[in-house]
């Protein structure tokens, strides 16, 4: 499903982002809020938002606009691959989710996966860099490319977290209910694909 009046919206916002870090006209300064103003608007009437909440979401936004980075985790086990039940939305995902400042990639992914499902593990490929606004995930704010890694098991047991409520290795015939939030079907079914075809190189948006 396409939201095109999600792509405006994240452009919009990232102009009045860009324009408020380096303008010092008070004139421009005063446009670029209204353009920041539309943006919320724009994603509180098609989001069942509260408008108050998403512009103070954008008002904490601060330097040049970028998109944010998602990390996700492909850990195979006997041709299975790791998933994690989601408290949020009782629904099953890759283990992962966002790079916090000071981390590379792969240290980030090898903390998500500990700290969601208690596994330790090691990123050892980089098998997809995705657009989240192309690959059919519901709306979200802000414009993200996740990045999924081919992740060797090194030790642990299965653990629950604060964010998520059981840990399970599935079969591709298994796979249960997913949080299209953060992992889409045809990624999943993508990465299987590669772990029979270690040979390919990484997919790309």
């Amino acid at each position: 499903m396409s939201h095109k009046w999600l792509e405006w919206a994240q452009r919009l916002q990232a102009i009045a982002q860009n324009g408020l870090t380096y303008s010092e006209n008070p004139f421009d300064i005063e446009r670029y809020q209204q353009v920041r103003q539309i943006a919320a608007e724009m994603m509180a009437a098609y989001s069942n938002t509260e408008l108050s909440y998403i512009l103070d979401l954008f008002s904490k936004e601060e330097g040049y606009a970028t998109p944010k980075v998602d990390v996700r985790a492909a850990v195979f086990q006997d041709n299975k691959l790791l998933l994690v039940k989601e408290r949020e939305d009782g629904c099953w995902t890759l283990p992962g989710g966002w790079v916090d400042i000071g981390e590379s990639p792969s240290e980030a992914i090898a903390r998500e996966v500990y700290e969601e499902s208690g596994y330790q593990t090691k990123a050892m490929k980089l098998l997809a860099v995705y657009d989240r606004n192309r690959h059919g995930h519901p709306p979200l704010r802000y414009h993200v490319y996740k990045l999924f890694f081919l992740c060797e098991l090194l030790s642990g047991n299965p653990s629950a977290s604060c964010e998520t409520e059981e840990v399970a290795f599935f079969s591709e015939q298994e796979i249960p209910k997913l949080s299209l939030t953060r992992v889409m079907p045809a990624q999943i079914t993508r990465l299987f694909e590669h772990n029979r075809h270690p040979d390919w190189s990484t997919d790309f948006d």
